[in-house]
């Protein structure tokens, strides 16, 4: 059987899996909070704290790192941003204003660029750390 389409399987199997460790992810973060807090001086804000942001990114990495270091590029860098990007649609889609669009559009731009970053440090350090580990 041709190499090719092994690898075009194994790319779409990383971005599935990538993509539905993304939507629990969120879900398990950011699903179950949706009020925003209201201060006593009127200020709003929320409804997402910066712990639960920071712990989002922290639990991403990990599928994110192992999936780049076993040269999954596209996978890689994909998989969370589509992931996300359908998780903000469908937990903001409910807003009136219709800005919500623009958030959409922020966190699969934002996500694409970080993942890819991300993606491309983690295979090139890894391909690195392999040929030497070769040439030794």
């Amino acid at each position: 059987m041709p190499q090719r389409p092994l690898k075009l399987v194994s790319q779409l199997m990383a971005i599935l899996v990538l993509v539905v460790l993304t939507l629990a992810a969120w879900a398990a973060w950011l699903g179950w909070d949706q009020k925003r807090d209201v201060h006593p001086d009127g200020s709003v804000t929320g409804p997402y704290e910066a712990w639960q942001v920071i712990g989002l990114v922290l639990t991403l990495l990990a599928p994110v790192y192992w999936t780049a270091s076993r040269r999954y590029t596209v996978g890689a860098a994909l998989g969370v941003p589509v992931g996300l990007t359908v998780a903000a649609y469908y937990d903001w889609s409910d807003d009136s204003s219709g800005l919500f669009m623009v958030g959409v559009g922020m966190i699969m731009v934002g996500s694409l660029i970080v993942t890819g970053v991300a993606t491309a440090v983690i295979a090139s350090v890894k391909t690195r750390a392999d040929s030497t580990r070769q040439r030794s």
